[in-house]
């Protein structure tokens, strides 16, 4: 739990932080990278950060975070193969998302963290490796001084409405579509 420190009229008054859930979504690049930004912010801040990250076992830039900043824990739960919309996940799949979820609610109940992430969360649950009442029992077991973050595209109506804060990233113009680029190491990966 951290505590801020408030000066008012000379003397100091403690006051216990509030966490809310905020959620990154939306077609458009930039719901991890809002994340990560996010995170780092906690950690220079002196705040403990746990990142969960679903669906992802491939080998990304942001995974020495923990090296550069001690605050920062990261796991991954994700093979390296991607799962396209339409396509069934594998057994494999489906295991590793329920132990970034049971990961994910130890990080955050387990009174280490002050921001616990659960990155990917929301696109898990439209490919069909979570449901959504697993997410929404996460949301409802936040303590209220823990900083909680969804990613993910197609966060659905009822994380919506119980989130605290939701950005949706909307993809205006991307140089995948035009130029076809391959995802470029410390920008995409």
């Amino acid at each position: 739990m951290i505590l801020m420190l408030l000066l008012i009229d000379g003397g100091i008054v403690t006051v216990e932080r509030k966490g809310r859930l905020q959620v990154y979504t939306g077609d458009g690049k930039g719901k991890t990278t809002a994340m990560l930004g996010l995170a780092v912010r906690a950690a220079c801040s002196g705040m403990r950060v746990y990142i969960g990250q679903f669906m992802k076992g491939q080998d990304y830039s942001e995974l020495c975070l923990p090296e550069r900043f001690p605050e920062i824990t990261m796991k991954q739960f994700g093979t390296p193969d991607f799962i396209l919309p339409g396509e069934k996940p594998s057994l494999q799949d489906i295991q590793l998302a329920e132990a970034g979820l049971t990961a994910v609610n130890n990080a955050m109940l387990g009174g280490d963290y002050d921001m616990v992430v659960a990155d990917e969360i929301c696109v898990s649950v439209h490919l069909g490796l979570l449901n959504e009442e697993q997410v929404l029992e996460l949301a409802a077991a936040r303590p209220a001084t823990v900083e909680v973050v969804f990613t993910g595209r197609y966060a659905t109506d009822g994380v919506i409405e119980v989130a605290d804060l939701v950005t949706e990233m909307v993809s205006v113009k991307h140089y995948y579509d035009t130029e076809k680029l391959s995802a470029r190491s410390g920008i995409e990966n």
